[in-house]
């Protein structure tokens, strides 16, 4: 909920042909606040176009935002709008429930197109969900075209930390990818909580705390944990932890150990022991999180994508892109091994201008 990502790739929907620029369009405090509110409003949904509460104008806003956010980034750079094939455009995901078959993802992807006056493939989503999968995480395709170009043995881990932690598993063509546990999310909040900042900057705050491991043992302890990918998770999922009477930064300490800790628990779920890490999301930009990761890794080296050449803040955003491509191309988005779907399928929808 920090912002909308623009990035420019150009893909067959197999290989990653070239990677243009990329732009960032931060969200106002007050629209947050309302993004915040949605989220909440959006528990009561039991139908993916139930729009209660704040979700109506989230909706609008997540919608105008990225319309601006495109409409800048082209004029920045002088692209001509005739040459994109298609926006691909994902929207703020306010609810995930898998297990009933609903995941809502607010934003108007028709209204776009016609701002715009490009196609749009929205719902990327929706199928996968439809039809029995977890509909997330939806970006291993884009990581293993990723690995592929790179010039070096496997099993590789790619691992991105957003709000949510998730992986990609890539060994030849072995494909799993899931859901770890907390990504930024818990600590985003209680940082927000605790002093009003809704970040720990550079990890500074939790590098300066100490680690409640007896607490963190305790929390994987639960069943989501012990599940075999794939599996996935809402950002709210762990929202119900509490930690015990502690300090702004032994709290932020222990909350990065956790992100760390539930990411090295899958090695234990997958074929063989990756050699390498490679990080991508915003918990790349996090040295305590890269720090804790690594140390709960050994031997197997942790790397930040941005070190690879990777366009670190940008995968997710070029991510998008690529399925939007294979989408068009009616090539599938999701897998049994990534989502837990029946077979492999497509998804999206095209909305024309």
């Amino acid at each position: 909920m920090d912002g909308v990502d623009v990035a420019l790739i150009e893909t067959d929907g197999e290989r990653i042909l070239s990677l243009g620029p990329s732009g960032y369009r931060p969200y106002s405090d007050p629209e947050r606040a309302t993004l915040r509110q949605a989220l909440i409003d959006a528990r009561q949904v039991t139908r993916r176009d139930e729009r209660p509460g704040a979700l109506a104008a989230a909706e609008r806003l997540v919608t105008d935002a990225h319309c601006d956010a495109v409409k800048q980034f082209v004029a920045e750079h002088g692209i001509n709008s005739g040459d994109i094939s298609a926006v691909a455009f994902h929207g703020q995901t306010v609810l995930h429930r898998p297990a009933d078959r609903l995941t809502v993802q607010i934003g108007d992807g028709a209204a776009l197109a016609h701002a715009l006056a490009m196609p749009v493939v929205s719902d990327l989503r929706g199928a996968d969900v439809a039809a029995g999968g977890q509909g997330a995480p939806l970006v291993p395709a884009y990581h293993r075209a990723l690995v592929r170009a790179l010039d070096r043995d496997g099993p590789i881990m790619v691992v991105n930390i957003g709000g949510v932690g998730n992986i990609t598993y890539v060994d030849g063509d072995t494909l799993i990818a899931c859901d770890t546990g907390p990504g930024n999310a818990l600590l985003d909040d209680f940082m927000l909580r605790m002093s009003g900042v809704s970040v720990d900057r550079d990890g500074a705050t939790a590098a300066r705390g100490r680690v409640d491991e007896a607490w963190i043992a305790s929390v994987l302890q639960q069943p989501f944990f012990a599940k075999p990918p794939p599996k996935s998770l809402d950002r709210n999922d762990f929202a119900h932890l509490k930690l015990p009477a502690i300090s702004l930064e032994d709290g932020a300490a222990t909350l990065t150990a956790l992100t760390a800790a539930s990411i090295a628990h899958i090695a234990s779920m997958v074929p063989r022991q990756p050699l390498s890490w490679i990080v991508v999301g915003g918990g790349a930009n996090n040295p305590t999180m890269m720090r804790m990761l690594a140390e709960r890794v050994r031997p197997a080296r942790v790397e930040r994508a941005a070190d690879l050449g990777w366009q670190g803040d940008a995968i997710e955003a070029q991510a998008f892109g690529f399925l939007a491509i294979r989408s068009l191309k009616g090539l599938p988005l999701t897998f049994p091994t990534t989502t837990g779907v029946p077979a492999p399928l497509t998804g999206g929808v095209l909305a024309k201008p």
